[in-house]
């Protein structure tokens, strides 16, 4: 692994109330974020599971004020005051980068961030919003396409460019067990075990992450897609996209042996796991006697 590049991010974001609630998670995003601002980072390019663009397209956020999506099961005071800070700088090179990979790419002036950023976003950095670049995903939902993606932004890693993935490690909305949210707002509760198949998916998705690095992990994460347990883990394949996004922006042949970490980890309505992994390091820092 080169010294010079940052680390990347594939973040479980969750239901809408790990934006609220207390979480070993929320700990685990701020504690990225905290040592994200004291190596200075340039920006934050992300790609969340909400927005996706159709046909062959792809978009990046333009609105250089956005709103915010408003949620359910949070108090609005919790997100309504955050101002998001878009990269519109960023943004346009990163539309000029991947228009020359030929991606049919373009940008959207009037596109309201949604939560599973925001919600990233605010944990990471509670005291104020970092220079951000929005991408959508394509609802094709092909896996080497979004790959591609990663792969064609990774060289910002170089710049000091923070890029994340926010998506769904194990996120089947018609597999969780809702009432004890819908009832006593209790998203942590877990009146029985996960199910066979979630804890399955769920150690795949570890493995992947902790065991291969470089082109290997690009592989094995697009195989991930292939596993008998996939289609029970996700019920749509948006969640899972930003996986292929971070395996393209740490997936090179630079990148062999570059350690990836489970970080923290949330289960949510009993079948919905919240994996948090880093890819990659940061150089360790001098200290000055």
């Amino acid at each position: 692994m080169a010294p010079s590049l940052t680390p990347v991010h594939f973040f479980s974001h969750g239901s809408t109330m790990m934006l609220g609630e207390e979480s070993t998670s929320a700990d685990y995003w701020k504690e990225c974020g905290d040592e994200a601002l004291a190596r200075n980072i340039k920006g934050v390019i992300i790609m969340g599971a909400h927005w996706d663009t159709l046909n062959d397209g792809i978009q990046l956020s333009t609105n250089p004020n956005p709103g915010k999506s408003p949620v359910a099961y949070v108090h609005p005071g919790k997100y309504t005051s955050y101002t998001l800070t878009p990269d519109l700088p960023t943004t346009n090179r990163c539309i000029s980068l991947l228009s020359a990979e030929g991606f049919n790419v373009s940008g959207n002036e009037t596109f309201d961030w949604i939560h599973d950023v925001y919600l990233i976003l605010i944990r990471m950095f509670p005291s104020g919003c970092p220079p951000t670049t929005l991408i959508s995903a394509n609802a094709r939902y092909d896996p080497h396409f979004h790959m591609k993606i990663g792969s064609t932004l990774r060289p910002l890693r170089k710049e000091n460019y923070l890029i994340i993935g926010t998506g769904g490690a194990v996120h089947n909305l018609y597999r969780n067990r809702w009432a004890p949210m819908l009832r006593f707002r209790d998203n942590f509760a877990m009146e029985t075990p996960p199910e066979d198949w979630a804890l399955e998916f769920r150690q795949a998705v570890e493995d992947v992450v902790t065991k291969t690095s470089g082109v290997q992990l690009r592989r094995a994460m697009t195989r991930l897609m292939k596993h008998p347990r996939f289609r029970d883990a996700h019920a749509t394949d948006d969640h899972f996209m930003a996986a292929l996004f971070v395996a393209g922006a740490v997936g090179d042949e630079e990148d062999v042996g570059t350690p990836g970490v489970l970080g923290a980890e949330s289960w949510e309505l009993t079948n919905m796991c919240n994996s948090q992994f880093t890819l990659g390091g940061w150089e360790k820092r001098e200290i000055v006697a």
